[in-house]
């Protein structure tokens, strides 16, 4: 079972487990347009008190996916309760109720914001760090991910936690849509003074690992994180991107401390930080534990997104 099926991961990792020959229930909060191959099942609002028996049954493995995703501009009055309604009690409560029905492993989609917001550059975070969430989100993750510990400790249900950093792909929306976007009209950027490192992930190496994950012995109990092994520079990204497109990054070497003052002066400090701040993953444990390799390189992967983006512009 996968919730979150109608989702820009859900859909792929749907489709991908079909082609590998598995038998895959994908539950989404409203009825949805049947995925090929997938067995559709509406589950309504996500919280503390969401029925899942009859999603549940003869299902031996659960990929939980959805969740009240990180946003830019928070809207609600409690951020933190409105994230624990659904990332915490929603995902325990499922978790209690896949134990119940015979579930043999849970696979929890968690966040590298579990880890934390910023790494120095060359000391990136591990799977096995000391957890520092700085934000309603990536605290709403981290509680989750002790609630599952618990339930699997108590119940013997096998779990496994991926963070993932950034996703990409055909589909992307937000920041890196907005970036396609900027690149496709020209428009100068003043990012080329930036000398950070990011880790990401292409959504097929993502639905790649989670794949992996649902079977592979070695998973059991275990917390990974995951990215394309090759960490960029914003101005790099920008520039891979750009070429991917057909539209070279126009870019403008302006100090980063002017660009502090600016973001200040606009009240964007947190965007701002994530496009000259540092965020690597080290996926040596994944690596070793599992023997997984990404299949696309973060030039495949960008070109691919590329591809995705021309599509949806062309619509």
């Amino acid at each position: 079972m996968i919730t979150g099926a109608n989702g820009f991961l859900g859909q792929a990792l749907c489709a991908q487990a079909v082609v590998r020959g598995m038998g895959v229930r994908g539950t989404t909060r409203l009825p949805h347009g049947r995925l090929a191959g997938v067995e559709p099942c509406a589950v309504g609002d996500i919280d503390g008190l969401t029925p899942w028996q009859a999603a549940l049954t003869g299902c031996e493995v659960v990929v939980h996916l959805a969740a009240r995703v990180h946003v830019m501009q928070e809207v609600a009055a409690h951020p933190l309760a409105e994230f624990r309604k659904v990332n915490v009690e929603g995902t325990l409560n499922l978790a209690r109720q896949a134990a119940a029905a015979g579930v043999r492993r849970f696979v929890f989609l968690s966040s590298i914001k579990v880890n934390g917001e910023a790494t120095q550059p060359g000391v990136p975070y591990r799977a096995d760090d000391t957890p520092a969430p700085q934000d309603p989100y990536g605290l709403s993750k981290f509680e989750a991910e002790q609630g599952l510990h618990q339930i699997a400790l108590q119940t013997g249900m096998e779990l496994v936690v991926i963070r993932p950093p950034l996703v990409y792909g055909p589909g992307v929306k937000a920041n890196f849509a907005s970036m396609m976007r900027l690149l496709q009209r020209g428009i100068p950027l003043p990012l080329g003074a930036i000398h950070n490192r990011r880790s990401l992930v292409a959504l097929d190496n993502l639905v790649d690992l989670i794949v992996l994950c649902i079977t592979h012995p070695a998973a059991t109990n275990q917390t990974f994180l995951v990215s394309d092994g090759e960490d960029v520079s914003t101005p790099e990204l920008l520039r891979r991107t750009g070429q991917a497109m057909g539209h070279p990054a126009r870019l403008l070497s302006v100090p980063t401390p002017c660009l502090r003052l600016a973001a200040a002066i606009v009240g964007r400090q947190d965007v701002a930080g994530r496009l000259w701040g540092s965020l690597q993953l080290d996926i040596e444990k994944t690596q070793r534990l599992l023997g997984w390799r990404p299949p696309l390189t973060l030039n495949q992967g960008l070109k691919q997104a590329v591809k995705g983006y021309g599509r949806e512009a062309g619509r």
